[in-house]
């Protein structure tokens, strides 16, 4: 591999003439005088531009016999793929014109100005003149070598130079400079591109490009002078560029970059108009780079000026509807208030809206000032000019090519011969971004016409990939490592119906769910959707794990029809019917009570609820709900809000008799700048319809759950009602010891019929870095309680003993005896009736009854959302402040998952 080198080798050949050598009295008469840039075999140095003047500095006597000669022939050696014609044409030398020294000179310079040889020389002898060249060579295929942070496909559109193109310094040098910049934007000051070429056969070459990137630029200090009001903290703040720290990870934006560097000159100069300097001025911003050429020093200097407030402030409109005076007494701004660019333009957008809203879409709102610099005040006109009221001529939609064309046109809130609706406009637009089917930043462009009062909506729209297939994997804090996949459409044909299937695998539970969803249901206003699943879930012990205390396992689907109310509320009516089958561990937890082979639940082993919802039965539920949603975003809302009422009631047929009802709401806004401040609010009730002896109305199935992941700081059904059953041993000295260990003990939630649940959240904005990383930090607060329930039937065996039974007695009570109360064949119950050996004996232990209350529960903490290169990621961690006995707190808890 050889380094390019700068320059060409020309060689230029003086033949004296005969005459001349009788006069030097020498036998140099019939020798060329040749002058070679370079010897054979040795590579030629570079030469500077000023070289090709080395030809006039011959000997006079040389240029004057060189003068005499007169151009005979001319002729080309070392010619390949060009012409010798076309090598003629770029010298000025012609047959019977006089051979000079200059003309010769003149003659290297054009074919150097060529760019096509590598070498050339040119000769006479007697008037014969030989030009010899040697061609540039053919690029081969260019080669990056040492580019790890930009890729080839962002450096190579940067290259002139192509493969089958000639070899040329000049270009090389040129390709160089163009990537050498497109690394300082980058902010890679240090990067450095040394090319090589690879010498082939058929005078060829690969081009190399060597690079070496270098570390990014960063900004290592900000210095600011000539502020006074401000601090160089609160400055810099304002800044998108960021000094170099230990957690400048977090901000981002500490590479330098040129454009970067006005924009933060802008948003200093934002930032003092807001707080009423006006004759703000950054003097000048120079960035140094340090003497190890890796970072930089900026310094502002600045110019604050005098701090201005509102004089007087006035609307003045040209428009008959809108009254001047009226829309003056409607402002917020108010004399005496320190002047604030950022309160003028909201003003005038504002004022802009009110007269869109009203048909009035070419508004032209413009704010004239007049300062007075001896009161330092800034009197404020807002002109409202005169403009037509505008209606819509048309609707035209374009670019849709899957999509069909009512799908778009029946978002708009608009139609044509509509007067003008900035409002219904807005609206629209996100109807349209809500479908998901487009490009992100769509807006419905407002086109003019001919006619002053005439408008045309245009939708012009970019489709997007609407398919999706999901791979997942992930562990979570509760259900350990779970596995999922799903198929979905949600533009099915083109007519904005959404068909899916999924299916996942977890610790304790699997499930697969089948879905459709019909928006317009024959083309009117009416959604339908319909589902059918399966779902398998194993209800652990608490405090074990590993032990399962019932398995449950759900078939069934649901219908649902939803109508508008309002542009933001809508009416949901479904209708549920689920199979369920509830089974436990016959071999542990069953007996059979009067030995004709029938096992049945025993509650002593398995405890009274869950014997109550052992079997299998049917769910026949009918459900109404209201909704309304003004959310800007489904995923990551910053203002708006949500609520959703539901009332759902079984026992339209079915096992089961009970109505419920549920409420949620949650509203989004932004505060202090970028900070998301967000309040939600949940609860219900379930009220049993069937009174059914000896157990509570509702089933342990059909309670309400609450814990992780709703209700950070505790662990998974870790608040509200449950039954400890906690064993008695002996203490060593005969008398009773009551385990109150958690580990130790059998811990089950069994389910409340009311609760609430509130959380207030601030999230915090990040610099861009984090952002990039999809950091999103949080501080939330959390109240809530379960409860409600009737306190369950609880049961003991005595100690020391514990207990023996076999069977009940006709109140379905067990009839048992103490092991030590010497029972035999002979043993015979209340009514006479002999009863065979006792089966089965229970170590003592007693059952306490907790957590039944409707005192609020508070915990608090800070939680991170980040969608890490493993997917969706988030961890809490909480400290609780106020819990009730037996509520099971859990401090860090997190979940991730990630897509393949």
């Amino acid at each position: 591999m050889t380094a390019i080198e700068t320059g060409a080798s020309r060689r230029l050949r003086n033949i004296p003439k005969f005459a001349f050598a009788l006069l030097a009295g020498t036998t140099l008469a019939g020798l060329p005088q040749v002058a070679f840039a370079q010897d054979t075999g040795v590579e030629a140095q570079p030469q500077s531009p000023t070289t090709a003047q080395d030809a006039n500095a011959q000997p006079d006597a040389a240029a004057d016999t060189a003068q005499g000669d007169t151009i005979r022939t001319i002729s080309v050696q070392g010619v390949q793929r060009l012409e010798p014609q076309t090598i003629l044409s770029y010298v000025r030398l012609r047959p019977g014109e006089p051979y000079t020294t200059a003309a010769a000179d003149q003659a290297l310079k054009d074919l150097a100005a060529t760019e096509l040889f590598s070498d050339y020389e040119i000769s006479n002898e007697n008037g014969n003149v030989l030009i010899e060249v040697v061609e540039n060579p053919v690029i081969n295929r260019i080669i990056l070598e040492g580019n790890e942070r930009l890729k080839d496909d962002k450096i190579v559109p940067e290259i002139r130079l192509a493969p089958r193109q000639i070899f040329t310094r000049s270009k090389v040098r040129a390709d160089v400079a163009r990537i050498i910049e497109l690394y300082k934007r980058q902010g890679r000051f240090a990067a450095t591109v040394e090319p090589k070429t690879v010498q082939l056969s058929q005078n060829r070459v690969d081009l190399v490009f060597e690079i070496t990137e270098g570390p990014k630029s960063r900004v290592q200090q900000i210095n600011i002078i000539g502020n006074d009001e401000f601090s160089d903290g609160e400055l810099k703040g304002e800044m998108v560029t960021k000094e170099t720290s230990l957690f400048s990870f977090l901000s981002g934006n500490t590479s330098y970059d040129p454009d970067r560097l006005a924009f933060d000159q802008q948003k200093l100069r934002e930032f003092y108009l807001t707080q009423g300097y006006v004759d703000f001025r950054v003097v000048s911003a120079v960035a140094e780079l340090t003497p190890d050429k890796r970072d930089f020093i900026i310094t502002y200097v600045v110019e604050e000026g005098d701090r201005y407030q509102f004089g007087d402030v006035e609307v003045t409109s040209e428009i008959r509807d809108f009254d001047g005076d009226a829309l003056t007494n409607s402002l917020t701004i108010e004399e005496g208030q320190w002047y604030n660019a950022k309160t003028i333009e909201d003003t005038v957008e504002q004022l802009s809206e009110l007269a869109g809203r009203f048909g009035y879409a070419f508004a032209d709102v413009r704010p004239q000032f007049r300062r007075n610099p001896d009161e330092r005040t800034m009197d404020v006109t807002l002109l409202i000019n005169e403009a037509p009221r505008v209606y819509i001529e048309r609707i035209d939609v374009n670019g849709n090519t899957l999509t069909q064309d009512k799908v778009i046109r029946r978002e708009f809130r608009s139609a044509e011969g509509d007067a003008f609706n900035s409002t219904a406009i807005d609206r629209t637009t996100a109807r349209i971004n809500s479908l998901g089917f487009f490009q992100e930043g769509f807006e419905v462009q407002q086109v003019q016409t001919a006619e002053p009062d005439r408008i045309i909506l245009e939708a012009n729209v970019e489709e997007q990939p609407t398919g999706e297939l999901q791979l997942s994997a992930g562990f979570s804090s509760i259900e350990s490592f779970l596995f999922s996949g799903s198929i979905r459409q949600r533009n099915f044909r083109g007519r904005g119906q959404t068909i899916g299937a999924s299916a996942q695998v977890s610790r304790f539970s699997n499930s697969v769910n089948l879905s459709f969803t019909e928006p317009y249901l024959f083309d009117r206003n009416i959604s339908l959707g319909l589902n059918l699943y399966r779902q398998d879930v194993n209800s652990y012990s608490l405090n074990d794990r590993d032990q399962t205390r019932y398995k449950q396992v759900t078939t069934g689907g649901s219908a649902r029809v939803g109508v508008p109310l309002t542009e933001y509320s809508s009416l949901v009516a479904s209708y549920t019917l689920n199979y369920d089958q509830v089974t436990i561990n016959e071999n542990e937890f069953f007996e059979d009570f009067d030995g004709d082979g029938i096992r049945e639940c025993e509650p002593l082993l398995a405890t009274r609820y869950i014997c109550d919802v052992v079997g299998d039965r049917v769910s026949s539920i009918l459900g109404l709900n209201y909704i309304y949603n003004s959310l800007n975003s489904y995923y990551r809302p910053t203002r708006g809000e949500r609520i959703n009422l539901g009332l759902d009631f079984a026992g339209l047929g079915g096992d089961v008799k009970y109505v419920r009802v549920r409420g949620q709401a949650s509203k989004y806004w932004q505060v202090l700048g970028d900070f998301i401040f967000s309040l939600s609010l949940e609860g219900g009730y379930i009220k049993g319809l069937e009174d059914v002896p000896g157990r509570d109305d509702v089933l342990l199935t059909d309670r309400f759950q609450l814990g992780e992941p709703q209700f950070r700081g505790f662990d998974v059904r870790g608040v509200g009602p449950r039954v400890l059953r906690q064993p008695i041993i002996d203490d060593g000295e005969g008398n009773p010891l009551v385990i109150t260990d958690r580990d130790r003990i059998r811990e089950d939630a069994i389910g409340g019929n009311a609760y609430y649940l509130g959380r207030a959240e601030l999230e915090i904005p990040l610099g861009s870095g984090a952002r990039e990383l999809g950091l999103r930090p949080s501080f939330f607060v959390d109240v809530g309680s379960l409860f409600d329930v009737e306190t369950p039937q609880l049961q003991n065996s005595p100690f020391p003993d514990g207990i023996q039974y076999q069977l009940r007695d006709n109140n379905g009570n067990p009839l048992f005896i103490g092991a030590n109360g010497g029972a035999t064949t002979d043993t015979v119950d209340a009514d006479g009736n002999p009863l065979s050996p006792l089966n089965r004996t229970i170590s003592p232990f007693q059952e306490v009854f907790l957590g039944n209350s409707a005192s609020p529960r508070v915990s608090v903490g800070f939680g991170v959302n980040w969608n890490s290169p493993f997917g969706p990621f988030r961890i809490d961690l909480s400290h609780v402040i106020l819990k009730e006995e037996g509520d099971d707190t859990k401090t860090l808890s997190f979940n991730v998952g990630t897509q393949f």
